[in-house]
């Protein structure tokens, strides 16, 4: 068995995957698998793994999880640029730390500014309202305020998720309702149900050119755009709508379908 198994699933971003596998460092304990998700830009040719169509980031990523033997794996997306000892460094914790289930770095947007995404609260109905109404000073959902210092979170981002396998095999690993967004949250929450801890290490980070699939075309800006509100449904659905009465959940579901019609009408 590896230490540590890294799995990349990439779809039309042949340029940014090649940047990625180049940042990475090398280790005899480590191994790297790319999986493609049926790209048409000549990408497919360095995959490892070849869906031959698109089956979505949960499933795709699956797919590289079941091939990979290594006792910690890494979910890392190809339009990213990883820095020295970034990934030493939140191993080296997880190894030192069997509750942790997962852990994140700082990521960080091209200009130098944190992607929320790998610092997030889970939603609650007034959590995700205030959050898209632009309040997000006020929303438990993303963080403005966030220590320098190593610290618990509720979920980090799949754009790098270095899990213990133990933890992933415990709870399912993705699920593959989501095709696209929100199964990382999913599965953080997974984790923290079954007592696993998610931690997010800032004291090394990795670049996030984000987006780089998802706006390659109006076609997939436009899926993008959709998909997210069907993940927020799908996401109350499974874990949230259960804990609060009728009438909020009617709320919720109403808001969502109006923010869904918004963006259909922007896109």
């Amino acid at each position: 068995m590896k230490k540590l198994s890294i799995v990349i699933l990439s779809f039309n971003v042949k340029t940014k995957l090649l940047a990625c596998l180049k940042s990475l460092p090398q280790h005899v304990d480590w191994e790297v698998t790319v999986v493609d998700n049926a790209s048409t830009d000549g990408s497919a040719a360095i995959a490892d793994i070849k869906n031959p169509v698109n089956i979505g980031f949960a499933a795709g990523n699956n797919v590289g999880i079941k091939k990979s033997t290594g006792q910690f794996v890494l979910l890392l997306i190809p339009d990213t640029i990883v820095y020295p000892n970034t990934i030493e460094t939140v191993l080296k914790y997880m190894e030192k730390h069997p509750e942790v289930g997962a852990a994140t770095c700082r990521v960080e947007l091209p200009d130098g500014s944190l992607d929320y995404s790998c610092h997030r609260g889970f939603p609650t109905p007034w959590g995700a309202l205030l959050h898209f109404l632009g309040l997000r000073s006020f929303s438990n959902y993303t963080s403005q305020n966030i220590s320098n210092t190593i610290h618990e979170i509720d979920s980090l981002t799949g754009a790098f998720a270095l899990i213990r396998r133990t933890a992933g095999d415990q709870v399912g690993w993705l699920d593959e309702d989501y095709f696209w967004n929100g199964e990382d949250l999913d599965f953080c929450y997974k984790l923290k149900e079954a007592g696993w801890k998610v931690m997010y290490i800032p004291s090394v980070k990795i670049t996030h050119y984000k987006g780089s699939s998802a706006m390659a075309s109006s076609e997939t800006k436009k899926r993008w755009a959709l998909n997210s509100t069907e993940v927020m449904t799908l996401f109350y659905s499974k874990h949230l709508a259960q804990k609060y009465p009728f009438f909020i959940n009617w709320i919720v579901y109403l808001g969502i379908r109006i923010i869904k019609s918004f963006r259909f009408i922007h896109v």
